[in-house]
């Protein structure tokens, strides 16, 4: 007999006082008038559930591509459990779909990027690649290397070790693995360059990351781990050249570097994979979650380079990391099916027009007084909203700006992230230019609305 879904307002609300959301204020949700009730998506549109409908401007969570209800992936599932609904690449298994989504992704990854460990999610892509790090410097006689460079402001998960690498503020209260990690300096130019210039203040990362080696010792270091546009830490983008000085500094000391593309991978930037299309480097490890399903199925990917295979797969051990649903058939299938969609759509050749044509109109925002910085790329967005644009004087913690304008934003019709006094902006790929001009003005008035009140 099958269970049925609660439909009313009131009836969800009831039910759902026995979930715990993420990264919520519980106590604020035990008001349940600060949920959204989301019901149906279709599009770039969600449906609440009292029939409204919202663009949404986040995307899910950075993850749903190529947009909601896209029957080609739904179809691609129901296929798939209806052929073999579950089985693991444990021990001596495999199956047709997770084999043939490894030799896809190894395709489109750069370099010799060509081999494929899949998981559920980002935080244990993460946790994966640091994993396999340790055994490999293990296996090389070095059971020293194993201390993680990350960076300030950096998002890298939620799991014990995943949010060490992630920056501090994120486990305020909170216990993590952080004597494997030490955080370097935040390259955000327009809020740490001080009197510098760009180039000078990139000197000054390089001199920094050249410095903490040295006081730790290159050989404590496994791996350096970066996102190529950092995302959840507020949308921030390096100067131009970081990554590549950055990964020669890292393979000068024998340290491996980790591009977190979580959020920047499978077109949210214009390219299946951004670490060799934008920044120029072709690291060691690649993560990836989110976009490589479009969120359809919960998927991740550790993607190595051939020489750390070789190393990991030496005669004499087993591989003791595994999850139950590594390579999870449906979700297998969900990937190969969206890489299909994007390929035949040719969304990320799109997004390197309309991306732009977003990012350059929302970067017009910044003429407001109320916006210091409007920051990122493509269909990755961040706006900050500052007290004193003149000297760059912050709003206070507790202000929530960000998340003022965002609740201005919903009741005009779009979802958009608040992060304190910052919004992010991480819509679905398919967005065309009338759609990215409704954005635009919600956004505008929602700003001017905020500022007229604070």
């Amino acid at each position: 007999m099958a269970m049925h879904l609660p439909t009313d307002t009131d009836d969800i609300l009831h039910a759902d006082e026995h979930l715990i959301q993420s990264f919520a204020d519980l106590n604020d949700l035990k008001n349940k008038d600060a949920l959204t009730v989301v019901t149906a998506a279709e599009g770039y549109y969600v449906t609440e559930s009292n029939g409204n409908q919202l663009i949404d401007g986040i995307g899910g969570l950075w993850c749903v591509n190529v947009g909601h209800k896209r029957q080609e992936i739904i179809d691609a599932i129901s296929r798939q459990l209806n052929t073999l609904d579950y089985y693991s690449t444990f021990y001596n298994f495999t199956h047709p779909t997770a084999a043939k989504l490894a030799d896809k992704v190894a395709q489109l990854a750069p370099g010799d990027l060509n081999h494929v460990y899949f998981a559920n999610s980002g935080s244990v892509a993460n946790d994966s690649a640091i994993r396999i790090l340790h055994h490999y410097n293990n296996r090389l006689g070095r059971p020293h290397k194993k201390k993680i460079l990350s960076r300030i402001g950096a998002y890298h998960g939620s799991t014990h070790l995943s949010v060490a690498m992630t920056t501090p503020a994120y486990s305020k209260g909170w216990d993590s693995a952080s004597e494997l990690v030490h955080h370097i300096q935040c390259p955000h130019f327009w809020k740490e360059g001080g009197e510098m210039t760009e180039a000078e203040f990139l000197d000054s990362l390089v001199d920094d990351l050249e410095m903490n080696i040295h006081n730790i010792g290159a050989e404590n270091i496994a791996a350096f781990i970066a996102e190529p546009v950092m995302g959840a830490g507020g949308v921030i983008m390096a100067p131009q050249g970081y990554h590549a000085r950055m990964a020669k500094v890292c393979a000068d000391n024998e340290i491996k570097y980790i591009s977190d593309e979580v959020v920047t991978s499978f077109g949210r930037l214009g390219h299946f994979f951004a670490s060799k299309e934008m920044f120029g480097i072709t690291p060691d490890i690649i993560t990836t979650a989110k976009g490589l399903t479009s969120g359809y199925q919960p998927l991740s990917a550790t993607i190595l380079s051939d020489e750390i295979y070789e190393v990991i797969s030496r005669p004499g051990e087993v591989f003791l990391h595994g999850m139950t649903y590594s390579g999870h058939p449906a979700a297998a299938a969900a990937g190969l099916a969206n890489i299909a969609l994007m390929e035949q759509e040719r969304i990320p050749e799109q997004v390197r027009h309309t991306g732009k044509v977003f990012e350059n109109l929302l970067k017009t925002l910044d003429s407001l007084e109320l916006v210091g910085e409007v920051r990122g790329s493509h269909f990755m967005i961040g706006i900050e909203f500052i007290k004193d644009k003149a000297n760059k004087i912050p709003f206070a913690e507790q202000d929530m700006v960000g998340m003022k304008v965002a609740q201005a934003a919903q009741k005009r019709g779009l979802i958009a992230r608040p992060l304190g006094n910052c919004l992010i902006l991480s819509p679905p790929l398919i967005l065309d230019e009338p759609i990215i001009n409704t954005i635009y003005e919600i956004l505008r008035d929602s700003i001017i609305e905020v500022s007229a009140r604070i």
